[in-house]
């Protein structure tokens, strides 16, 4: 199980030094959820020389096997223990994930913590824990979302497992997602949250393309470049709106009118993407539950963490000839640059090395 309880003490001291008795019950259910995760988990190779072992579970757990070893040789991504292990939560989430930002601004909040450094969110192993959070949140007046976590990453500190919540949504979603996570053990920059992930991404889609191109599964990959294409429209329909909230937020009429302009910015939203369901996408109706539940400035903001800097990272992909370990590098080069600088030496470097 590879528990490593002596690092787990070491970093729970740590943190209650660094921050004290305030934030003590945070962190205890943070090691505890991980710890809780990590002791259930079983080898993937140790399950499958079970005979007992569910047809379905096994096939699931062979797929996995191979997406881990595919990683590692054909995308230069940590070779290590992780997702070698397997834990069913029982939970259709793993964590959930707590964002914040005030009602007439879309700058979200951020908590700074020892190792991951500032990142814009809190996670809970325990729904019933980030709701009581986020309330407390809503009563200081910030707009607030919370949202379900189905793999989290620590950084190649722990063996993270392999979760049932990866595989709920499908093989090319369990690709993409392991990809994504030991992207965050590649490269990972303190306190640049909309780099790291963004970087991540990236990650993900080469390596999700380049994984169903190796299986030859053209219905399989075309299923997935449908999906690329409205996740790319659903993108842009989020930036035209956050683009027209900025300019009501930084314009000089009151308060009540930018409410109600903020309103109004969310309804054209949501008509919107009923425009884009009806013309492009032929009544698809995957992103409805998004935009049926309430739409407030954490809500934008949690899809530009992700999403705004991606673009600039295939691009840099391209730049270095499709080559991992060369863009691995330029990555890491281009994070050591300072913070204000970074997204745009990004955008604009015409080099690799």
């Amino acid at each position: 199980m590879n528990l490593r309880p002596l690092q787990l003490l070491s970093l729970a001291l740590a943190l209650f030094v660094l921050h004290g008795c305030s934030n003590l019950a945070y962190y205890s259910q943070s090691i505890n959820g991980h710890l809780n995760l990590v002791s259930s988990a079983k080898p993937v190779d140790r399950l499958l020389k079970q005979p007992s072992q569910p047809t379905a579970v096994r096939q699931q757990l062979e797929l996995a096997r191979d997406i881990r070893a595919f990683a590692t040789e054909r995308l230069a991504l940590p070779d290590n223990r992780s997702y070698r292990s397997y834990v069913d939560t029982g939970r259709e989430y793993v964590t959930w994930a707590v964002f914040a930002a005030p009602e007439l601004s879309l700058n979200v909040r951020t908590w700074c913590f020892p190792v991951v450094g500032c990142v814009p969110y809190r996670g809970y192993f325990s729904r019933d824990a980030a709701q009581a959070f986020a309330d407390g949140l809503r009563a200081e007046g910030l707009d607030v979302y919370v949202g379900g976590v189905p793999a989290y990453s620590t950084l190649g500190w722990f063996n993270d497992p392999l979760l049932n919540t990866m595989f709920l949504r499908g093989e090319t979603y369990l690709a993409s997602v392991v990809f994504h996570e030991l992207s965050h053990q590649r490269v990972y920059v303190q306190n640049d949250t909309r780099y790291n992930e963004a970087f991540a991404v990236a990650v993900e889609q080469i390596g999700t393309t380049e994984w169903l191109l190796e299986r030859a599964e053209p219905e399989a990959l075309a299923h997935y470049q449908a999906s690329h294409s409205r996740e790319e429209d659903f993108l842009a329909l989020i930036a035209q709106t956050r683009n027209a909230l900025q300019r009501i937020y930084g314009s000089e009429a009151g308060d009540s009118e930018k409410r109600a302009a903020k309103a109004a910015a969310i309804e054209d939203l949501r008509a919107r993407y009923e425009r884009t369901k009806a013309d492009r996408w032929n009544g698809y109706d995957g992103y409805d539950q998004w935009f049926n539940e309430p739409i407030n400035n954490a809500k934008l903001a949690t899809v530009a963490v992700y999403n705004d800097l991606v673009p600039a990272f295939l691009r840099l992909f391209e730049i270095c000839g499709s080559d991992f370990e060369r863009f691995y590098g330029a990555v890491e080069r281009i994070g050591k640059q300072d913070i204000g600088n970074r997204a745009h030496i990004l955008a604009t470097t015409n080099r690799c090395g």
